[in-house]
Order: structure tokens, then C-alpha cells, then sequence
């Protein structure tokens, strides 16, 4: 697995945590296993990962839930943005390809897990576009941009979480 030499950050939806590293692999694909499924609460888990000596928490830290002997899984304890998966025998994290401050960097190149693999996954690419949301939902979407608590898709020096309700 090639190890390619660039700047990388991310985080969780409310900005509590945040992380970067210098150092990423081309391992990006796309997880259809059962477990992953349940860990990011969608079909597959977009992953990608980064050598766990490059990997630094530059904001808060993740929560940790141990999903196996070998694996950890890693969230947002305030927001519940699904971070990482870790093999903690492999020294590297898969980070979640949409935590990343740019996802399209990262276009998978494997599916794995396909024993859990819906049997729609391959039918996505043929619904139909139904629009942004902007489009489609102008008052809606003009009244969630008004109350935005989403971390913006870069570093900031200060960024206070907001929004969790407990």
C-alpha cells in the first residue's frame, strides 16, 4: 500500500473533534460489511486511511466503542459523527471519507465487506437526481443556513460545539 505525502484534515459535524495528518494511504473504499454498516448507520462506510504515527487530534478527542477484539470504532461524543475505524494490530486508522474537510480526494477504489452488500447498491447510480435542496425546498433550506451549527470544512482557531441536546 503506497503512502502519499500530503496535508489532510477533518472532523466531526459539531467541530468538537478535529484532526489532521500529513501522511495518507491509497487504500480508499468502500466497506459493505455488516458491522460497518451499523457503525456509520448507512449502507457502506466510505474509508481511507492514515499511518497511526501521522494521525494528530487537534481538537477534543473521539469517543472510542470497542465494535470487536481487534477493532475500535471512534465518534463524536457530542454530535455522533462517525470518525474512524482501527484495527489496533495494523498502525494505521481508516478515517470515515466524509469526515474529511475534502471528500473528493478520496474517490474509492475497491468495495469490501461485499458479503453484507445490499442488494441495491449497484441500482444507485440509476436513480433519478431529485435536485438540491435549495431547489426543491427554498424556505426550508434558507431556515436551516439561518441555524447552522456545522463545523465549516476547514480549521478554525476557536469554534464552540453547539446544538446537543441531551
Amino acid at each position: 500500500m503506497n503512502r502519499i505525502d500530503m496535508e489532510v484534515s477533518g472532523g466531526c459535524q459539531c467541530g468538537a473533534v478535529r484532526y489532521h495528518t500529513s501522511q495518507m494511504l491509497d487504500n480508499a473504499h468502500l466497506c459493505h460489511c455488516r458491522m460497518c454498516q451499523k457503525a456509520v448507520g448507512n449502507i457502506f462506510a466510505g474509508l481511507v486511511a492514515a499511518p497511526d504515527d501521522k494521525l494528530v487530534w487537534t481538537r477534543g478527542e473521539p469517543a472510542i466503542w470497542r465494535s470487536s477484539e481487534h477493532v475500535e470504532r471512534g465518534f463524536c461524543a457530542n454530535c455522533g459523527t462517525p470518525l474512524f475505524y482501527h484495527d489496533v494490530n495494523n498502525g494505521r486508522t481508516n478515517l470515515t471519507i466524509g469526515s474529511l474537510d475534502n471528500p473528493d480526494n478520496f474517490p474509492p477504489h475497491a468495495n469490501t465487506g461485499s458479503e453484507g452488500q445490499v442488494a441495491w447498491f449497484k441500482t444507485i447510480t440509476q436513480i433519478e437526481d431529485g435536485g438540491t435542496t435549495e431547489a426543491e425546498g427554498e424556505e426550508w433550506a434558507a431556515a436551516i443556513k439561518a441555524s447552522n451549527h456545522q463545523h465549516p470544512d476547514h480549521d478554525t482557531s476557536q469554534w464552540q460545539p453547539t446544538g446537543r441536546e441531551t
